[in-house]
């Protein structure tokens, strides 16, 4: 049986939650990441939202894989090659952490941009 859905109110402690992750994630990462973004509903100041953070990393290729994949290994995310998702490739926490999902997807990519713009729109439109 799935995990029930928990939907919490809006806490600051996400936006440091992904500031501590983002600076592990910079320092292992190093050029490979163009970008490293906080998206997804925690993402977003004052919105109720599953207690996941979710990270996207932008990298110039998804190849070599090795090049981010070891690096994000180290930290302790593991690899989700089944994710049927083709536009970016999927790491999870470790069983037991603190649940993150982390995006790769190539900067640039109409992929990476959704993202993004959907996150910028909801910070702006808060009544929606």
């Amino acid at each position: 049986m799935p995990d029930p859905i928990l939907i919490l109110p809006y806490t600051d402690e996400w936006a440091k939650e992904f500031h501590s992750i983002g600076c592990q994630l910079r320092e292992v990462l190093g050029n490979i990441a163009l970008r490293i973004d906080h998206i997804g509903s925690t993402a977003v100041t004052g919105l109720a939202a599953k207690p996941v953070i979710d990270i996207q990393i932008s990298v110039a290729s998804f190849t070599p894989l090795a090049a981010f994949k070891a690096p994000l290994e180290s930290l302790g995310f593991s690899y989700r090659a089944e994710n049927p998702d083709k536009s970016k490739r999927y790491f999870r926490e470790a069983p037991g952490d603190r649940r993150v999902h982390i995006h790769v997807r190539q900067a640039g990519s109409w992929a990476e941009q959704l993202a993004l713009l959907f996150r910028d729109f909801l910070r702006r439109h808060p009544d929606y």
